[in-house]
């Protein structure tokens, strides 16, 4: 177990709950394990495998899973987010959490619960920004993560670098279930789109779903097939009045949804999704990302990223199906933080910058909110209890309107 401690508030600060961190340490096992080849022996030996057991593999196998050994952020990764580009995208989170919270009556105690937190950096800013205000008493962070290597990097910024001296114990989980039952703000950035999804194609005999066999001619290459008769997967999530030529379902993102609609409903709290998706008109989305240029997804698993958009529309339909919440949105990134006051906060960072620390500002700042990049791309969606319904129809929530 890793620890934390911070003299001044005599308590330990992190700690690692149900996750094992012998590892921190561990040489990066690439160079001597090949997912390709554990995946090409699986489909020899069990037949075609879906695009969910692929991405799993791929992404989380723990000897050589491409979120598992390796810092894939920024510059000298394979893409960049938005807590990395700015400090402000993290800052309007925190006001917007503050501001529904005040709604809710401020209650504590009260935790802040992050899905995939990256580096931590989101994680650090908001706690930066609350701190300000002196909201921290009572407050707890729980961290949901299953690589290692991100572990540590989210403990050496938010134990070692100045987050300590908040006096908020941090804790990480594997799971979600995981976390204790209590009010809490659950943020899930870009985390969604990397949960294993299956993909079906239309054809004149109905939905068949899209799977990776071994190519028969080049055995050390893969290539997609499409399955001989319906699976249970394309039979339990496949609408019968669907019409699209390709159709992608993510069962684990959907049952995850579901359980946390189900938490903010029993034991109150506030939830943010942010992530690139779309309204039930997405396609064939399915992609990887290297070096921040798409990537052949079958090439040299375990050195890219794999994703898929989000499917904000069946999201919305697990959270309020059996659940008494109100899901608000989706929106784009731009139409948040403009409404959240972002231009207000990139004026008054300017006035006292240096000019090349402007520039950057400038950039960050397109970056996040112009339509061609991520501004019409990534979209926001708030989840709250439907007991808050009476004061936000007199206060509407902020941000999505």
């Amino acid at each position: 177990m890793l620890r934390c401690t911070n003299h001044f508030f005599k308590r330990p600060l992190c700690r690692f709950s149900k996750l094992q961190h012998n590892n921190r340490t561990a040489p990066n096992t690439l160079s001597n394990f090949s997912i390709k080849q554990q995946i090409i022996t699986k489909i020899k030996v069990r037949g075609p495998i879906t695009f969910a057991e692929y991405m799993k593999d791929v992404l989380l196998n723990p000897q050589g899973g491409y979120y598992m050994h390796r810092d894939v952020f920024g510059d000298k990764g394979d893409f960049i987010t938005s807590p990395e580009l700015s400090q402000m995208f993290g800052e309007l989170l925190a006001v917007w959490f503050i501001n529904e919270w005040s709604k809710a009556g401020s209650p504590k105690p009260l935790q802040i619960v992050e899905l995939g937190p990256g580096r931590g950096t989101l994680c650090y800013d908001m706690l930066r920004v609350m701190s300000r205000f002196n909201l921290l008493d009572k407050t707890s962070v729980h961290l949901v993560e299953v690589s290692p290597h991100l572990t540590k990097l989210q403990a050496d910024l938010l134990c070692s670098n100045g987050a300590a001296s908040f006096g908020v114990p941090i804790s990480w989980h594997k799971h979600l279930k995981d976390v204790p039952d209590q009010f809490a703000f659950y943020l899930a950035h870009e985390f969604f789109d990397a949960l294993p999804i299956h993909q079906f194609k239309k054809t004149e005999h109905g939905y068949r779903e899209i799977l990776i066999d071994v190519d028969p001619v080049q055995e050390s290459k893969l290539r997609f097939v499409l399955s001989p008769t319906e699976t249970a997967v394309g039979k339990f999530f496949l609408s019968t009045d669907e019409s699209r030529e390709f159709v992608e379902v993510c069962p684990e993102g959907l049952t995850l949804a579901e359980g946390l609609a189900k938490r903010i409903e029993s034991y109150g709290g506030l939830g943010l999704i942010v992530d690139y998706g779309h309204e039930g008109q997405g396609r064939d989305t399915f992609r990887a990302f290297k070096n921040h240029k798409l990537h052949d997804p079958l090439i040299e698993p375990g050195t890219a990223d794999l994703t898929a958009d989000v499917d904000f529309e069946a999201m919305k339909k697990v959270m309020c199906g059996t659940n008494e919440v109100l899901v608000y949105g989706p929106v784009s990134q731009r139409t948040f933080l403009m409404n959240m006051g972002i231009e207000c906060r990139l004026e008054n960072l300017r006035k006292n910058a240096k000019p090349e620390q402007i520039e950057s500002l400038d950039y960050s700042y397109g970056m996040l909110v112009d339509p061609d990049k991520m501004g019409d791309r990534f979209k926001f969606l708030a989840v709250v209890p439907s007991t808050l319904s009476v004061i936000l129809n007199k206060y509407p929530i902020c941000g999505f309107s």
